[in-house]
């Protein structure tokens, strides 16, 4: 209200000029008085011809849902709406007197009616939560109970002349009453006994799903070249003639001390060397090897079965024998 039209308004000036106090009582005075009353209709519409006063206003919305808004609100009663205001604790003789005293028209006989037959049918049915539940077929034994002073911090309480509840787990419930000398048991939905102690927890068996026969792999050009090359450069170390052979432990010979002298002289000498060796996949294989570098754990040198400058770990090393340069 402080704008219209592109301009400002009175209220608008006197906010400027003398502070929100004196804006909010000249935009008051320039609203229409709130209405304390509304008018029912006989077919459970109720009208209210202009701005309610706040407190009329918050019952009126709990009671009926607005069907069309305006310069006069409508209102629409329903078992529904009734239901709701009852659910937040008003009574059928509350509802009645806020019609008898706000309406300006008579209430009609069958907002009446359905008021007090939403009330008669109200609550019939009860629910509430609990945590845990203790029954027994001697009541006085179930009033013992409840007359300890366990029970009121096990916050027990009697919902039938045999059942008691309790919003704490069972498990809560149980322990206490037995440290307070009671000797109750766990039961299930089928009334048999209950072990609640904690037990171990076990995984979710993976179910195995029925293998499927594969096809073999089709290997592209320069996989199949690499298989030719690696064949071929097995068959070239075996046809290499050779020295006595030296293997490292677990194999017979003279051990990793003799190997590494072994290879390290190659290397100084620019011989070649036979290397048996087990590779990552741990398949056996042998490779004529003119050693550059022993050390570090790694022997690298010229593989002429295979053409390149390769690195062998010494511990998949298997054996060594220098080749018969004649």
């Amino acid at each position: 209200g402080l704008l219209a039209l592109g301009a400002i308004t009175s209220a608008g000036r006197v906010l400027l000029d003398e502070g929100p106090g004196h804006a909010a009582k000249t935009l008051g005075d320039a609203l229409p008085a709130p209405l304390d009353h509304v008018l029912v209709q006989a077919d459970l519409t109720v009208v209210a011809p202009g701005r309610l006063e706040p407190e009329l206003a918050d019952e009126m919305a709990l009671v009926a849902d607005v069907e069309s808004a305006g310069s006069a609100t409508v209102y629409r009663i329903s078992e529904r709406t009734v239901r709701r205001a009852l659910d937040s604790g008003r009574t059928a003789d509350e509802l009645q007197e806020l019609f008898k005293v706000r309406s300006r028209t008579p209430v009609p006989q069958s907002l009446t009616y359905l008021i007090d037959d939403a009330a008669r049918r109200h609550g019939r049915l009860r629910g509430g939560a609990a945590g845990s539940f203790l029954r027994c077929d001697d009541q006085v034994l179930i009033s013992e109970v409840l007359a300890h002073p366990e029970a009121a911090r096990l916050e027990l309480r009697r919902i039938a002349s045999t059942v008691l509840v309790s919003p704490l787990p069972l498990a809560d419930v149980l322990d206490g009453l037995r440290s307070a000398g009671f000797a109750p048991a766990a039961e299930g939905p089928d009334g048999q006994v209950l072990d609640l102690r904690p037990g171990g927890r076990r995984t979710t068996p993976r179910q195995r799903s029925a293998r499927k026969p594969s096809s073999p792999a089709v290997h592209a050009d320069e996989r199949l070249g690499e298989l030719v090359r690696l064949v071929r450069a097995g068959d070239r170390a075996a046809a290499t003639p050779r020295g006595e052979r030296i293997s490292v432990p677990g194999h017979l010979g003279a051990g990793p001390s003799a190997t590494l002298s072994l290879l390290q002289q190659a290397a100084r000498a620019r011989r070649r060397v036979l290397v048996g060796f087990v590779d990552s996949h741990g398949t056996a294989a042998q490779r004529v090897i003119e050693p550059h570098l022993v050390g570090g754990g790694v022997l690298e040198g010229y593989d002429h079965s295979y053409g390149e400058v390769l690195r062998f770990p010494l511990h998949r090393i298997t054996s060594a024998a220098p080749v018969d340069e004649a």
